[in-house]
């Protein structure tokens, strides 16, 4: 089952404000408004404050992590984009 954003939903109203602000917006969604791009800030934060803690957990162990998760967020943003049309000067239907 699909699901609409409603008109007075904040993400709606952000996305709409920058479309207005910098043209034709051809972007699957802000990279702020996503779920995935908390999940990786939280990912992040936790693997280096347990680098910071444990004794074990190495600080070179720590940063190659964050980078594969980093690696595997912007992996994801691309395909995600991947599908969307750049056509300059069309606009997005609105939902």
């Amino acid at each position: 089952m699909a699901t609409h954003a409603r008109a007075d939903d904040p993400g709606v109203r952000v996305e709409r404000i920058g479309e207005r602000a910098t043209g034709a917006h051809d972007e699957t969604k802000w990279a702020l408004l996503t779920t995935e791009f908390w999940a990786m800030a939280i990912v992040v934060v936790a693997i280096l404050i347990a680098a910071a803690v444990s004794d074990t957990f190495g600080d070179r162990r720590a940063w190659l992590y964050v980078a594969i998760v980093a690696t595997g967020y912007i992996v994801s943003r691309g395909l995600a984009k991947a599908g969307t049309d750049h056509l300059p000067g069309l606009r997005r239907r609105s939902r």
